[in-house]
């Protein structure tokens, strides 16, 4: 226990030293842009920002699949030569209705109807069942909805984290609370407005056929609905419902500018998938406008003058550089899988993130003082071994901090203070066994080396245990819950080695310099 060899007191030194060095970062700007310069962010509660509290309309989710089960059904009877009235969907009981001109044909039109499910592979989520004599219904199933609320929770973190991360803020924090809302923290952003009009943007682009024979001043015809043309919303366009080309087939989309009239524009791009159905669609409609639909405005109707095969297109408006700009973030980052609202909001200036600071700083300064009183009334020299131990215990812990470019925040200041005091109660265990074998009349080196040895077993044990439940807790909990389990969590594993390793050795090399007839305990 008390020999150490020169490539293991290297290696300590040589730790210690990298952990000083990956502290520095946190102290000045980097001298070249091309060094990987870690450093420890601060959170929200220490830097100021801003907190937004979203809910996603789960409602919408449903509604969403309600209507793509009544566009399926139109479709498939339609094919099948089967007549039907009253086609309408149901979102109270989670269903689609529809009635059959000739009840004969009540089999045929649900054969055909499971038949087109299992196309698509959603058989299991909807039941497709007679409603009465002529009628026929086709219900979501509840474990579908289930499945589907939980995918359109975790498929909208997704998307916010993206799209944030497209605006350049720096380590904003997303998390889910309950069963329906997302928790933001942007740090350093005090006007979160354009965020706020980005998140508020479902950003679902679909491209549809127009119906030139519907008239806006009539109801619209099954299949067909009248949508505001953007930047004129008096003006109705009609478009089929059909979805010819979805959105989520875009790989990537830019702004740019149109060479020839210099207005600005976004370019997109399509996958494979997409490209071989835009080239398809194109080339059937030669002639026919084609409308663009974003959250349910038309940006533009161009006419089809020609089969677009490239996999690429452009889309023109009234845009300026920066709407063109947000326009092309949110593509990018994709759809929202149903809307989002701001029902809570919250500014911390950055005034009061900087009295947290110092109230941290006075803290931590504090309570270190304390303790390395502490060690060093009631240990003498092995309590200043303890002290310098300690200093590298909060080098250590700081240097894996800023590697992770872990977000500091309150609580995570006060799990760097709790972990100085854990680490302390380690060099005590071992103190106070060393005093012991000292009093059973044990030589120096026969105290120093029953100390460590019978005091491990319970330093590691005690440290594996809380290591334990913080990493639950970093599982289980969130936002700056999560930040107190990683930094207690770092702390327990530089603990174990400054306590067991760089304590021992600056005790063993004292001993051998100096071989004293009695310890400093």
């Amino acid at each position: 226990m008390l020999s150490f060899s020169p490539l293991k007191t290297a290696t300590i030194i040589g730790i210690c030293l990298l952990g000083l060095l990956l502290c520095l970062p946190n102290l000045m700007p980097p001298p070249a842009p091309w060094l990987p310069w870690r450093h420890i962010h601060l959170g929200l509660d220490l830097q100021g920002g801003s907190y937004l509290l979203l809910k996603v309309d789960m409602d919408a989710v449903t509604r969403e699949r309600l209507e793509g089960l009544v566009d399926l059904t139109r479709r498939t009877l339609l094919s099948a030569n089967i007549g039907y009235q009253r086609l309408a969907a149901e979102p109270a009981a989670n269903r689609v209705v529809f009635r059959l001109r000739d009840p004969s044909q009540r089999e045929a039109a649900i054969a055909a109807l499971r038949a087109a499910l299992e196309k698509v592979q959603s058989s299991d989520e909807v039941m497709v069942a007679p409603l009465d004599a002529d009628g026929v219904a086709l219900t979501l199933s509840p474990q579908s909805l289930v499945q589907r609320a939980q995918a359109a929770i975790e498929q909208s973190i997704e998307i916010v984290r993206r799209r944030i991360d497209e605006t350049g803020v720096v380590d904003p924090q997303i998390a889910r609370q309950g069963t329906d809302r997302i928790v933001v923290e942007l740090p350093g952003v005090s006007d979160p407005e354009r965020i706020k009009a980005l998140l508020g943007q479902t950003a679902k682009m679909t491209f549809h056929l127009l119906d030139a024979e519907a008239n806006p001043a009539n109801p619209p015809p099954p299949g067909v609905e009248f949508l505001p043309l953007e930047g004129q919303p008096n003006t109705k366009i009609p478009v089929r419902k059909h979805v010819e080309v979805d959105g989520a087939d875009l790989t990537d989309a830019r702004a740019g500018q149109n060479p020839q009239t210099g207005e600005w524009v976004v370019n997109f791009t399509f996958n494979a998938a997409g490209a071989r159905r835009f080239a398809d669609v194109t080339r059937a409609n030669v002639g026919k406008p084609f409308a663009i639909v974003l959250d349910n405005r038309v940006i533009s109707a161009p006419v089809i003058r020609e089969p677009i095969t490239g996999g690429r297109g452009q889309i023109s408006g009234r845009f300026d550089a920066k709407s063109a700009t947000d326009l092309a973030l949110l593509l990018r980052a994709g759809a929202l899988p149903a809307p989002l609202a701001v029902i809570e909001e919250r500014t911390v200036g950055p005034e009061l993130g900087a009295d947290s600071i110092r109230a941290g700083a006075i803290a931590l300064a504090a309570g270190s003082v304390l303790v390395v009183a502490f060690m060093a009334v009631f240990y003498g020299l092995f309590g200043w071994f303890a002290n310098l131990a300690l200093l590298a215990n909060l080098i250590l812990m700081l240097a894996i901090l800023s590697v992770l470019e872990a977000t500091l925040t309150l609580p995570g200041m006060a799990g760097i203070l709790l972990t100085l005091g854990m680490a302390v109660d380690a060099n005590i265990l071992i103190n106070e066994r060393i005093r012991e074998e000292v009093k059973a009349g044990r030589t120096p080196i026969a105290a120093m080396e029953a100390g460590f040895r019978r005091a491990y077993g319970t330093i590691l044990d005690s440290n594996v245990t809380a290591l334990l439940a913080h990493v639950m807790l970093f599982i289980f909990g969130a936002g700056p819950v999560r930040g107190f389990a990683v930094t207690i969590t770092v702390g327990i594993a530089t603990t174990l080695f400054t306590a067991t390793l760089l304590a021992r050795l600056l005790m063993v090399r004292w001993y051998a310099r100096t071989r004293p007839a009695l310890l400093p305990v």
